[in-house]
């Protein structure tokens, strides 16, 4: 796994971030194909816990084995937010401690699947393409909302889709994986397309509205900052 170092040239300022955003942008893979569902042996789970009171923050990456579905490593950081909350540039928030947890993985994932968006940006460089893009590992997005793009209701039955849309462009699809179940949002981030990316979607959600990898992810960086809160007296 490839990472750029995020202490001497990670941007400070709304401006730097947005021309670093254009910047990486014109290098994330959005085509494809990448891997589908029985090419990858590992998939991971990536996400970010906040204590809005203290600015503390966790990150989790969680590794399951993508024929099971049961963890096999897991890691974690923590630390204080380092870029301020800007629509947007929530990767410039999120990723430093986020590269961390990746980096404390016995070996690196062969996919990951993050908590939020990839192409379905402003500037088109999500979480999900940013991550990718700096450590080479394919990655896309499973979001909860659909971020103010446009879509119709998929049909109510697993495995229902509807293009999310900005104006004409397709940014990413609604996927029912549970049947009268609210949807859920995926787009590409970099190394596959969006076709496998349903797929892994719809392979990760056997039995909830969201991946095993975000759930999972989701615990662990919840328990982390709260061990980290607990520690420091939440100073």
């Amino acid at each position: 796994m490839r990472t750029a170092t995020t202490a001497g040239n990670w941007p400070a300022t709304e401006a730097e971030a947005v021309a670093e955003q254009n910047r990486l942008r014109e290098l994330a893979d959005t085509a494809g194909p990448g891997p589908a569902p029985g090419e990858v042996p590992t998939v991971a789970g990536v996400d970010v816990a906040y204590d809005e009171a203290t600015g503390r923050l966790a990150a989790a990456a969680v590794v399951l084995d993508a024929e099971t579905l049961e963890p096999v490593a897991e890691a974690a950081a923590t630390g204080h937010a380092a870029f301020p909350y800007i629509p947007g540039l929530l990767a410039f928030r999120e990723l430093p401690p986020v590269l961390e947890a990746l980096e404390r993985l016995p070996e690196p994932p062969a996919l990951v699947v993050c908590d939020g968006y990839g192409l379905a940006h402003p500037r088109r460089l999500g979480l999900a393409a940013h991550l990718g893009v700096l450590t080479g590992i394919p990655a896309f997005g499973v979001a909860k909302t659909p971020f103010g793009f446009a879509c119709e209701p998929p049909g109510p039955a697993r495995g229902a889709s509807s293009p999310l849309l900005d104006g004409e462009e397709e940014v990413g699809r609604a996927l029912r994986t549970r049947e009268g179940v609210k949807p859920v949002f995926v787009s590409v981030g970099h190394g596959i397309g969006l076709e496998h990316a349903v797929a892994h979607t719809l392979r990760l959600t056997p039995r909830y509205r969201l991946p095993e990898t975000t759930r999972r992810a989701d615990s662990l960086c919840r328990r982390t900052l709260a061990a980290a809160l607990a520690g420091a007296g939440r100073g």
